[in-house]
């Protein structure tokens, strides 16, 4: 059924050739306007070159189908991207090449005007094809960096827009109020009302030391809302039905799609086993110590004996525990040390070391 359709197509094709020919024939003066003798003679040359076209169509379909398959071989070959850029290049060209071809129709040269816009036509169609196809790195990398330029608009809009819950550990530790204060920390803060309340309750505490503890809480909080240039916010959500404070703060945090700031090891772990983000102080200060290599020389002062015996233990400035082996005899002195190795663990890190003049004396 399409092979007919396809040949009557074909066929109806011819007629309107035949026809053109005579027309054009006319139009030149070889043949002269003769009313009905024009009219047999154009029926029967579009006749002719119908049925010349009838008898060919099923030659004429065989060849249009190896010239499909042999395009779609060589398409196969090409990349898809080659062939988006081809044709959208491609429609760039041929609308500047239209653009460009209008005025040339208002020559008074005869058919001068069709001559150059088919010349701009196949011109620009090429160049349309040929440079996106061979520049497309350049447009790859361009798009890239269009891409980029969005996503990090889109990300920092997220990231100011991001809130960090502080739970009480993290207010109580202190170190909260230096770190916004050097802009590693962007707001909003949020303080839920419950572990207010919980600060409010260690502050009250018969306890010296959780009294202290909670004050302590309460000075920094005050501190962060007069004396830094960041966001505050005190939401004031219960959740009555919750008792434990981590509970609350866990679903508040999912609740605002916010981060948890703490320093509390196993309030970490839950979060990170519910899907929640987490910004641990402890982390933030450990990635922050100076880095040591074993065969490194160091300058302790040995505080008190370890664990093991005839280990002495030595502190570095951030807090950073030197294990000192054959240290206990040195306590109160300041020795040179050679570090051994380096230990880290989710307490921190451990730097163990042996004294060089014990080492000096080996050699």
């Amino acid at each position: 059924m399409l092979d007919k359709i396809i040949r009557g197509v074909i066929s109806l094709i011819g007629l309107l050739l035949g026809y053109g020919v005579v027309a054009g024939l006319m139009a030149f003066g070889i043949i002269i306007d003769n009313g009905w003798v024009n009219l047999a003679l154009s029926l029967g040359i579009s006749l002719i070159f119908g049925i010349i076209f009838f008898l060919l169509s099923n030659r004429i379909i065989n060849i249009g189908r190896k010239a499909i398959r042999f395009m779609e071989a060589e398409l196969q070959k090409v990349p898809a991207s080659d062939i988006a850029l081809g044709s959208i290049g491609l429609i760039v060209g041929l609308v500047i090449a239209y653009l460009l071809s209008q005025p040339f129709y208002k020559l008074e040269i005869p058919f001068l005007g069709v001559a150059i816009s088919i010349a701009l036509y196949l011109l620009f169609g090429y160049l349309g094809i040929k440079v996106p196809t061979r520049k497309k790195e350049d447009f790859t990398s361009a798009v890239g960096n269009i891409r980029k330029g969005f996503k990090k608009d889109k990300l920092t809009v997220e990231c100011k827009s991001c809130p960090k819950i502080l739970d009480t550990s993290v207010i109580i530790d202190g170190r909260i109020a230096d770190i916004c204060k050097t802009g590693f920390i962007e707001g909003p803060l949020i303080i839920p009302e419950f572990v207010l309340e919980e600060l409010q309750h260690i502050a009250d505490s018969s306890d010296t030391l959780k009294r202290n503890r909670g004050r302590r809480g309460l000075d920094i909080l005050n501190k962060i809302q007069k004396e830094l240039d960041i966001e505050v916010i005190i939401h004031d959500k219960k959740f009555d039905d919750i008792k434990e404070v981590d509970s609350k703060l866990l679903k508040l945090t999912k609740l605002l799609k916010g981060k948890i700031l703490t320093n509390d090891y196993n309030l970490n772990k839950v979060a990170e086993v519910q899907g929640i983000e987490v910004l641990n102080i402890n982390e933030l200060a450990n990635a922050v110590k100076p880095i040591v290599l074993p065969g490194e020389e160091m300058v302790v002062q040995v505080i008190k004996d370890g664990k093991e015996s005839g280990q002495g233990l030595a502190y570095l400035d951030d807090g950073t525990m030197i294990v000192v082996e054959s240290g206990k005899k040195h306590i109160g002195e300041t020795i040179d040390v050679l570090v051994t190795s380096v230990l880290q663990t989710s307490a921190g890190r451990m730097i163990f070391a042996k004294p060089k003049s014990i080492i000096d004396k080996a050699v």
